[in-house]
């Protein structure tokens, strides 16, 4: 099956692999679909994904003009979808043409509105060329009056990212962040290329759909980069507006073959609540992890 349906709690969300699939379109991978029981209406656009695995670079290596196979290439590589039980399904990706990369995605559904995401990769072959390995996830969002992600800053205040273009201030980096991503010359404009001034201090961020709050936490700070696009999900025309993408990185700035490398993430989406509410959310997940 290229997608499986899961009613877990407040939640129905749909994960899918890569493949086309009526209305779906070929390439997007993840959460195809997330509606809450008070909001029937996908938070991603409908068409395409979120949590979707887009991008995986290292800074050198470039499609020919004119194509990007290289640039989507998890959308491009064969992918396959696996349920695990009724509140948990895995996305494989064997290693892929360009960059040998084989990964794992788990969605594991947990009453009442909390997705955990677990993601884990292999590399098979010494073949980025800068050293490091760059991962990139989008979430396309479905038209929100408020295309703004809300970010941790290091002095306990809260940023708005909401940039004025696309490839534009586009990545926040950690306020403690030492990994420094060389690009070669010529390299495409991208999201992760293009650097905010924002930095934040807490691995997370949420944002507004409607009566609704989109809440992503990771179990890490310095390997994660959180990126924005006012238009990444193209336009919406029957609101009249564009789609955003709130987006996340992973990093590894330096990595051994066939060794994992991944990390944890924490999805809730409910409606609105307190940011007080989103740190406790945080801190009592986090202190979970810790005790494992």
């Amino acid at each position: 099956m290229a997608s499986e349906t899961f009613t877990v709690g407040d939640l129905t969300a749909v994960v899918g692999d890569n493949a086309a699939d009526g209305p779906h379109r070929a390439g997007y991978n993840g959460l195809w679909s997330l509606a809450h029981k008070t909001e029937p209406r996908s938070l991603f656009v409908p068409a395409v994904a979120g949590l979707n695995l887009e991008h995986i670079f290292d800074g050198e290596t470039l499609d020919p003009p004119g194509q990007t196979r290289i640039f989507f290439e998890p959308r491009n590589a064969r992918m396959t979808l696996r349920k695990v039980s009724d509140t948990e399904a895995e996305l494989h990706q064997p290693p892929t043409p360009t960059f040998h990369l084989e990964s794992w995605s788990t969605f594991t559904f947990r009453q009442p509105d909390v997705i955990d995401f677990r993601f884990r990769c292999k590399p098979t072959q010494h073949v980025f060329k800068r050293g490091y390995i760059g991962l990139f996830w989008a979430s396309y969002i479905n038209a929100p009056d408020d295309k703004s992600m809300y970010l941790r800053g290091s002095a306990n205040d809260w940023l708005q990212h909401c940039t004025p273009a696309h490839d534009a201030m586009s990545t926040v980096v950690h306020a403690q962040n030492t990994i420094d991503l060389t690009f070669v010359e010529g390299h495409r404009n991208c999201l992760y290329r293009s650097l905010s001034p924002l930095k934040f201090g807490l691995p997370l961020f949420y944002g507004l759909f409607g009566k609704h709050i989109f809440v992503v936490m990771f179990d890490r700070s310095e390997p994660i980069r959180l990126s924005h696009s006012p238009s990444g999900g193209g336009l919406n025309r029957d609101a009249e507006t564009t789609n955003p993408a709130w987006d996340f990185q992973f990093i590894v700035p330096k990595y051994d073959v066939m060794k994992e490398y991944g990390f944890r993430a924490r999805v809730i989406y409910r409606e609105r609540c307190s940011r007080a509410e989103v740190l406790k959310e945080y801190d009592t997940w986090r202190k979970g992890l810790d005790e494992k």
